[in-house]
């Protein structure tokens, strides 16, 4: 019965989508390339009109790496895949099957990167996706980027991770085309800058947080536990439609190569059209389900330990607007603070300013009050992975003068991967004033002390409070599932 709910609500999707076709590429979690998703935004939403007497100062950029190789750890488990389809496809002779139903590709398939040693690399589909950033962001923001480069005036800082340090290059580079006298390109050289991988509480506090690595390691077989039951759901329907013994570790993997075969080389009927649109949806939902939980909203500690970037950024406006307010500004004050750095950078920053979230939850979020698991397909919601933190992901926060405002001659614009993005500690407004930002959405975060959070001993109630929150978390979960089909009825 649930392998035929899964096959109908397939049916029905693709039906309810019959103008703009089920495209998997954009259901691909953090694993969506950028180019992808850049132009999705929501269509209720009305930006804020900026008013003509207002103009930016001053530009804060948070980006994510771009389109990355598979790391080292899931080249070998694209390298075990291949082995196993191997044993599948042996097993299913020996037991005389026709075979009818497998996939071509299944004979003697080899992972697309065997015999590499070492992974994680920025592939040149990733360098695109920060020049072409680079690009717009120059066109979009030409009084920002109107003077001679200099390092104090734009800087570029990345993690020591090379996959953001190559991000950085490409943007610059994109940002500074025709403008030097390097090549046919007329580029220019550029400085980018890193903290100590070993102490970076901006870019990659996650790997200096002792609190959140203990978290995150006691918290990860839970979270594969709450993944089973879809797993497990779509494992049956795959071997009744294919009559191989698949596991549960096959399909895990399967949707994996999946991901990467349709955001790195742009194949979409191999491993993809192994799942139905809907098992798509699923699979996605699960990736999100595990990033919201060990990354997002899930706990506090995984964006509170953010408050040092949140800091760095309001820092640099609050200088900004004091530059600019000076009669004799200085030739080499700070423009623009650009930022590569991690999904694990990007996810944090953006809870703090509390996008993504639905209804009321933001209150929710100023009083430390845990928040409900995203929404289960096919019900809507906010948190995808896709559009929160794809490859090249972003934020930007631009710092406008507006002189002729009575009440406030300072605002901030907050654009999520390019976009007006409201901000529900704004009255959900994308342009904001900085006071009440500071107020409103900086200020309950920056009670929290970095070596506190991180460092000294987690209070034993919120230990306790989250491990209930995962018990809730088990009986949601596994009443959606026991309620499946009555819950698939109602929502059809």
């Amino acid at each position: 019965m649930a392998a035929f709910m899964l096959l109908l609500l397939s049916v029905l999707i693709t039906h309810s989508n019959a103008e703009e076709p089920f495209d998997v590429r954009k259901h691909l979690s953090t694993a969506t390339r950028y180019d992808v998703v850049k132009d999705i935004s929501d269509k209720l939403y009305v930006p804020s009109t900026i008013p003509d007497q207002c103009t930016p100062i001053h530009l804060n950029l948070v980006a994510r790496h771009g389109t990355r190789a598979p790391t080292k750890k899931k080249l070998k488990e694209l390298d075990d895949l291949a082995m196993r389809l191997g044993v599948l496809l042996q097993d299913a002779k020996e037991r005389n099957l026709a075979l009818p139903k497998v996939p071509a590709w299944f004979w003697g398939w080899k992972s697309p990167w065997k015999g590499k040693l070492k992974g994680g690399e920025l592939i040149s589909e990733g360098e695109e996706e920060l020049y072409r950033l680079g690009i717009r962001m120059r066109d979009k923001f030409p009084q920002v980027f109107n003077e001679d480069y200099h390092s104090d005036v734009y800087s570029v800082k990345a993690t020591q991770i090379p996959r953001a340090s190559a991000s950085a290059v490409a943007f610059g580079m994109g940002l500074l085309s025709g403008r030097g006298n390097l090549g046919p390109g007329r580029h220019r050289a550029f400085a980018v800058t890193s903290e100590s991988r070993a102490s970076d509480i901006w870019l990659r506090f996650h790997d200096c947080c002792q609190n959140y690595k203990a978290f995150r390691k006691s918290q990860e077989p839970t979270v594969h536990k709450l993944k089973e039951p879809i797993l497990d759901e779509i494992t049956d329907a795959l071997v009744k439609r294919y009559e191989l013994a698949f596991t549960r570790q096959d399909t895990s993997s399967l949707w994996y190569l999946c991901k990467q075969e349709a955001s790195l080389l742009n194949i979409t009927d191999q491993a993809c059209a192994l799942f139905t649109p809907f098992e798509v949806l699923l699979l996605e939902w699960t990736d999100d389900l595990e990033l919201f939980i060990l990354k997002g909203y899930g706990n506090a500690l995984n964006y509170r330990m953010g408050v040092p970037l949140l800091e760095d950024v309001v820092q640099s406006m609050e200088q900004a607007i004091k530059t600019n307010e000076e009669e004799h500004a200085s030739d080499t004050s700070e423009k623009a603070r650009l930022r590569f750095a991690h999904a694990e950078t990007l996810l944090p920053f953006t809870c703090l300013m509390g996008l993504f979230l639905e209804g009321s939850e933001f209150e929710k979020i100023q009083k430390e009050e845990p928040l409900q698991l995203p929404p289960k397909p096919p019900q809507r919601r906010n948190w995808r992975g896709s559009l929160v933190a794809p490859f090249a992901g972003n934020n930007m926060l631009v710092l406008y003068s507006c002189p002729a405002k009575s009440s406030t001659n300072y605002f901030v614009q907050v654009l999520h991967n390019e976009h007006p993005t409201p901000m529900p500690g704004c009255n959900n407004s994308d342009f904001c004033p900085f006071e009440v930002f500071k107020e409103r959405i900086v200020a309950p975060h920056l009670k929290h002390n970095y070596n506190t959070i991180c460092n000294s001993n987690m209070e034993e109630p919120e230990q306790m409070s989250f491990t209930s929150k995962l018990s809730q978390m088990f009986r949601w979960l596994f009443s959606q599932r026991s309620d499946h089909t009555r819950l698939a009825k109602v929502e059809l």
